[in-house]
């Protein structure tokens, strides 16, 4: 066909013919390659050299996803400055008493250690041997044995404070402290420490004017989590069956419901109320929620929640502590979530390898960014998750490996490493909440771990089951989990004066 249109009078053109096929064969080479941009970052490769330097690593990964923060705009008057200020110190209004100083007597003090270790048990925050995992772990776990007996279900309601932090009274908080036993001068410290502190707002150039509080506490202080702590130890339930499991300001009420009387809970969270408005704690409710856990076949129709005349919202699910609770206590929402937020991070890995960066760095940045999202509360929730689930989650893991080039732990050895350690540190610690040693009656029924902690016995072929591991800690699903936790060490003997509290 070319030679024809390059043929005139019997004579071909050989260059119109060349020509003609070339121009061809370039055409259909175009349109079955694709066409790949490779962009070259010159002279960042020093950014990712040391993986301690975080600075310059984050200057490194800036540059490769050209990320720019948005420009700081702000009116040229101060008037909305000054409403926001005036906006942060609502809370001062309610503070109408003058803190006083008290003569303090010699000597020095320091706040830990004056506290005895028992105060305030099921506060899981700012206290050694105390996580997140353990305040889930306490609140599930109350809930599932609860849940074997007949005609009983749950209710969970997870409260939300408005500014926690800058509500705090001094004058109350040093009266609770010296109840526990601070000295003065350490109260008087404290008083200076939290009253008359200047606040001001300020945007680019623009500052606001200054106003004095002496209500709440700086936040970003190191001291500020732990005074909270210390305002609401004596925020504690009346009754038996209620729990109130704390992580700092986070605070869930676990009603033990039994043959639809929830009268206990209700009053309880009554009482609860009346204690926030005592101590100048205001109520969230549009993010306070409800879950009901109710596994009767007979379902029934639970009445709303109501606090200050207000309904509490009930829903299916809900975020405790960065992890996914249902009402049918699966984890299909954790995993899901988790899946998602770790997909996302999985792109800046490959932008990292793409702009050449070593190992060592993309190891550093998976364990920061990936994995610390995968195994975020793993001892909580891997135990009970189903095969799909955990599936599903190590193919990120496997992922990221073929991304980095380099062999990574996988979940299940991370899970149990830390099972294993967590389990341990909870066995020798007689002041945690979820240490507690059987008595002689239980014995027959459940196999003692070597550390004196409670282990569901297997009978030979069993089907499989939930049983509950040491210390009352984590429910697991499998065999296997229940046989990892009975090979544990023994543990060294606790002293004899140690006080042991369940």
């Amino acid at each position: 066909m070319f030679k024809q249109a390059a043929t005139y009078n019997n004579t071909t053109n050989l260059q119109e013919y060349a020509e003609t096929v070339t121009a061809y064969i370039n055409k259909c080479t175009e349109d079955v390659t694709v066409t790949k941009t490779i962009t070259v970052y010159p002279g960042i490769s020093h950014r990712f050299k040391d993986s301690r330097d975080t600075r310059s690593l984050w200057r490194g990964i800036q540059t490769i996803t050209d990320y720019k923060p948005p420009p700081q705009t702000c009116d040229s008057t101060i008037s909305l400055l000054n409403e926001l200020n005036t906006f942060f110190a609502r809370f001062e209004v309610q503070n109408s008493t003058t803190a006083q100083k008290t003569p303090p007597p010699p000597g020095d003090q320091h706040i830990k250690t004056v506290l005895p270790p028992s105060l305030d048990p099921f506060q899981f925050a700012y206290r050694p041997n105390g996580s997140t995992d353990d305040a889930i772990s306490t609140a599930l776990h109350s809930a599932l044995t609860h849940l074997d007996k007949k005609d009983s279900y749950v209710r969970k309601l997870f409260i939300d404070f408005s500014s926690a932090f800058n509500t705090i009274i001094p004058q109350q908080l040093t009266q609770k402290l010296v109840q526990l036993g601070l000295n003065t001068s350490l109260c008087n410290w404290l008083l200076d420490f939290l009253t008359g502190r200047p606040q001001v707002v300020r945007v680019g150039s623009n500052t606001s004017s200054t106003i004095i509080l002496n209500t709440g506490a700086p936040q970003g202080c190191v001291l500020s989590p732990l005074l909270f702590t210390l305002l609401t130890h004596d925020c504690t339930p009346s009754h038996s069956s209620n729990l109130f499991i704390k992580f700092a300001d986070d605070t869930t009420v676990v009603g033990l419901i039994s043959k639809r009387d929830e009268t206990d809970y209700r009053s309880e969270v009554s009482r609860l109320a009346a204690w926030c408005r005592d101590n100048n704690l205001s109520l969230n409710m549009e993010k306070t929620k409800e879950i009901v856990v109710d596994f009767r076949r007979a379902h029934t129709q639970h009445a709303p929640l109501t606090i200050n005349g207000a309904s509490v919202e009930r829903v299916s699910s809900t975020k405790f502590l960065g992890v996914h609770i249902t009402e049918d206590l699966s984890w299909t929402n954790n995993t899901t979530a988790l899946t998602k937020k770790s997909q996302q991070r999985l792109y800046f890995l490959r932008k990292l390898r793409r702009a050449g960066a070593p190992a060592p760095i993309m190891y550093t940045f998976y364990r920061g960014t990936i994995e610390s999202i995968l195994t975020s509360c793993i001892t909580v929730w891997f135990g009970a998750c189903n095969a799909s689930c955990r599936k599903t989650l190590q193919r990120i893991v496997r992922a990221a490996e073929r991304i980095i080039g380099v062999p990574l732990p996988s979940l299940q050895d991370i899970y149990s490493t830390r099972l294993t350690k967590k389990a341990l540190c909870i066995a020798a610690d007689p002041s945690h909440p979820m240490e507690e040693s059987p008595g002689q009656d239980q014995q027959t029924e459940e196999q003692l771990h070597p550390s004196g902690c409670q282990v569901a016995k297997l009978s030979p072929g069993s089907a499989p089951t939930t049983f509950f591991c040491p210390t009352d800690f984590l429910y697991c699903d499998t065999h296997q989990d229940v046989r990892k936790l009975n090979s544990l060490p023994a543990l060294p003997p606790f002293p004899p004066s140690a006080p042991r509290t369940s």
